[in-house]
């Protein structure tokens, strides 16, 4: 089933949606006809998204947003999971915000763009199992953002005729748990153990990459917080006077993993990088996250974007 969920997806979304561009509040649209065929959510319930139509200089432009939630490893969990996530209990409308809001004083790069916001329902990134469009977006934030890295060569491979693509993951990169001697390491590890096994994803990940490393190392995430399940990071998330001192170090530690983590991937020449400390965790369907933002060289995230899409540029 591998890439069968989101090809499904993508493939009935370009083919049925017709609607009216520019709305305010979008309508949910459910893939019926993708039950039959095994795309379906954790619950059975069908695969949905929110499209507004593109049009003018956008008509033939997409911007793909993988929503994000976490993910879930075992039944007990998935049920509870799923619970919130089912396409059959979610609201039917929702507001284009940001990256994806229809007005051109908002989001002036993407305004006129065919803008989709794809609902995540199966509780492992999209890794259940996406055609002629260009310039094209595949973007997704926390488990999306993820989904989004994972899937960014399947995306191209599916839209061949496309002159130009790109993948932006928001929030999407975990620093591998492969540092042992950081503070639960056992805990991240039989976590996402856990998760691997229960969705069955080992068989999804890139040959070209489970031949180099465990599993476990790929499909894997670093959350400072994850370890201390009986601490409180509430208050030191909020204000660092509230910090002790593990926590302080905790973060130190994070901070020079994470660090060796994004200088491997810079090495790359077609990957642009925006880092920065603010406690914030996605930001492409955030206020304070998206326009304005924190700053890089002076600008914000929803400007980097445009001229890294757009302009061709990258910063790093």
């Amino acid at each position: 089933m591998a890439d069968h969920w989101i090809k499904l997806l993508v493939l009935s979304l370009v083919m049925i949606i017709q609607v009216v561009h520019g709305s305010e509040n979008i309508t949910i649209t459910l893939l019926e006809s993708a039950v039959s065929k095994g795309a379906v959510c954790l619950d059975g319930s069908p695969p949905a998204y929110f499209y507004d139509k593109g049009y003018g200089e956008g008509a033939d432009n997409w911007v793909v947003y993988l929503e994000g939630g976490g993910w879930c490893a075992n039944t007990d969990f998935c049920h509870e999971w799923i619970s919130t996530k089912s396409t059959f209990k979610r609201e039917k409308k929702m507001q284009f915000r940001h990256i994806l809001a229809p007005k051109q004083t908002i989001n002036p790069d993407f305004y006129n763009w065919n803008r989709v916001f794809v609902a995540y329902c199966d509780g492992s990134s999209f890794m259940g199992d996406v055609e002629e469009v260009t310039p094209a977006i595949l973007s997704g934030g926390s488990a999306g953002g993820m989904a989004t890295i994972y899937h960014c060569d399947g995306f191209r491979a599916l839209i061949p005729g496309a002159t130009r693509y790109k993948c932006i993951a928001d929030s999407g990169i975990f620093t591998p748990a492969d540092k042992k001697d950081l503070i639960g390491y056992e805990k991240r590890v039989h976590r996402f153990d856990k998760l691997i096994a229960f969705h069955g994803t080992d068989k999804l990940l890139p040959k070209s990459c489970t031949s180099k490393m465990s599993v476990n190392l790929i499909y894997t995430g670093l959350d400072p917080g994850l370890p201390y399940s009986e601490t409180t990071w509430y208050g030191c998330g909020n204000d660092l006077d509230f910090c002790t001192c593990p926590q302080i170090q905790s973060m130190k530690e994070f901070r020079a993993e994470f660090l060796k983590t994004l200088q491997a991937i810079a090495k790359s020449s077609s990957i642009g990088m925006f880092v920065h400390s603010c406690h914030i965790h996605g930001h492409f369907l955030n206020f304070h996250g998206w326009d304005p933002s924190p700053l890089l060289q002076n600008k914000t995230i929803a400007k980097v974007i445009e001229i890294g899409i757009l302009i061709e540029a990258f910063f790093k």
